[in-house]
């Protein structure tokens, strides 16, 4: 009895042997197997799709960079303009908008290319400033006392329209009805900026308010 048990078990053992044996050769087979023809071709594709996504991104985000600091260069050169400008017209008086005599007063509800005025310290025998937008040049211009026209906005800024706003030029009671306003300059510009290296442009719009600081009602 003792002896058959014996027997079965070494039976068993070889069994197990062989299948343990067996489990070892086939896994080793399969490790050594590698990838397939369309594994590799789908891990390339998803590969590329992952890559293009990745460079469209970075392309656009580099874009994106230059616009900024194209805007961010035309804003700096048209603030130091625009804040000269305004601050001369505040301490100003007697405005002017649109051809003709700029020695006198003459509002333009509709807009105008030119304005005038006197600057501060100056009397009426003085000629007064003027600020001209060209349309040619696509620049604007500032004559002070007669003098020549000369360009005050970057040659690389595209002002594509620029138009001056005067309300309120006339004081008192010399026309009717009353002006009772407050002379005020609405300024409105629209242009672009050139992105260095590209053929992309960064458009602007700007709005500046400048009222008389004296009393003229």
């Amino acid at each position: 009895m003792s002896e058959q048990k014996t027997v079965n078990s070494e039976k068993s053992g070889f069994k197990s042997s062989l299948f343990s044996l067996f489990t070892f050769h086939f896994s080793r087979r399969a490790q050594a197997r590698g990838f397939t023809l369309v594994e590799m071709i789908v891990s390339v594709a998803l590969f590329s799709v992952v890559m293009l996504i990745c460079v469209g991104a970075l392309l656009a985000l580099v874009g994106a960079n230059r616009k900024v600091h194209a805007l961010q260069s035309v804003m700096n050169n048209l603030n130091v303009t625009l804040d000269g400008m305004v601050r001369a017209i505040r301490m100003g008086s007697n405005f002017h908008c649109g051809s003709g005599a700029t020695n006198v007063t003459h509002d333009c509800a509709n807009g105008d290319i030119i304005f005038a005025f006197e600057p501060f310290g100056s009397t009426s025998a003085d000629i007064p400033w003027v600020y001209t937008y060209d349309p040619t040049t696509k620049r604007l211009y500032r004559s002070e006392n007669g003098g020549t026209p000369i360009a005050i906005t970057a040659p690389e800024i595209i002002i594509d329209s620029m138009t001056f706003y005067v309300v309120g030029s006339t004081r008192g009671c010399t026309v009717s009805p009353c002006d009772t306003a407050q002379p005020k300059v609405v300024i409105v510009i629209k242009g672009t900026a050139p992105v260095v290296n590209s053929k992309a442009r960064s458009t602007f719009h700007i709005q500046v308010t400048a009222t008389q600081r004296l009393l003229d009602l």
